[in-house]
């Protein structure tokens, strides 16, 4: 159902100040807009940041900043990439609107069913067709997509119809699209305002991956999960 870009960036001023500093000690201010509990925080970033400590031997090491301590939103991530800000940023492309807008190709409904295999498309889309146009002026790290994405709600979903009425929160502007032909009721806001807008009846669910549902609480404010099985072409 849903389907989010993730990407990471590093700035050039970082490069520009690597090349100056040859033996300086170089903090690298890395930002998300996820909780300190999550594993991208704690795990994906963390493991990232301790292992250039270590292959570096000390000279490079990171301060990462959790849940937009830098300030702004999260749309604004690559901005502040892109202006020295941050030297590296995680964020998902979606949250830009169309502002990459070929990147929308992976968040077609049931377009990806492995996860590992849309990642590396998105990889070789990002060399051939996207360097050196919207991402020239930062220096991409990586690019993944998450597995199927699902739905987590207060009632029921076990057919397109059971969605009638419902206001689920949509992690892009094509999965709001897709909801509103369903017949749900999109809501916008950040995945981090999930668990309270769920406990106090603001959405009746959400379309987010499995691996945020722990920290974010959600099995804890709702009880139905939907996946989605079988060929995506029937």
């Amino acid at each position: 159902m849903k389907l989010k870009i993730k990407f990471g960036l590093l700035g050039a001023a970082l490069l520009a100040a690597s090349a100056s500093a040859q033996a300086e000690t170089i903090t690298l201010k890395v930002e998300h807009f996820l909780g300190p509990q999550t594993i991208q925080h704690t795990t994906m970033l963390g493991e990232w940041c301790r292992n250039i400590e270590r292959d570096s031997k000390g000279r490079l090491n990171c301060q990462i900043y959790h849940s937009m301590q830098l300030g702004g939103k999260p749309p604004q991530l690559f901005d502040q990439v892109k202006d020295g800000i941050a030297d590296v940023g995680w964020t998902v492309a979606g949250y830009s609107g169309t502002r990459f807008a070929r990147l929308q190709v992976f968040e077609l409904p049931f377009m990806v069913q492995d996860a590992r295999a849309a990642s590396a498309a998105y990889w070789q889309m990002f060399e051939s067709q996207m360097k050196d146009t919207d991402f020239k002026d930062v220096k991409i790290l990586a690019t993944w997509v998450h597995g199927p994405g699902m739905l987590h709600t207060n009632k029921p979903v076990s057919q397109p119809s059971d969605l009638n009425g419902m206001k689920i929160r949509g992690g892009s502007r094509m999965v709001n699209q897709l909801l509103e032909k369903l017949g749900a009721v999109p809501v916008g806001m950040p995945v981090t305002a999930i668990p309270e807008s769920l406990s106090k009846g603001v959405i009746d669910g959400a379309t987010i991956p499995w691996e945020v549902t722990t920290s974010l609480k959600v099995p804890e404010l709702v009880k139905n999960h939907t996946e989605f099985d079988g060929p995506a072409d029937r």
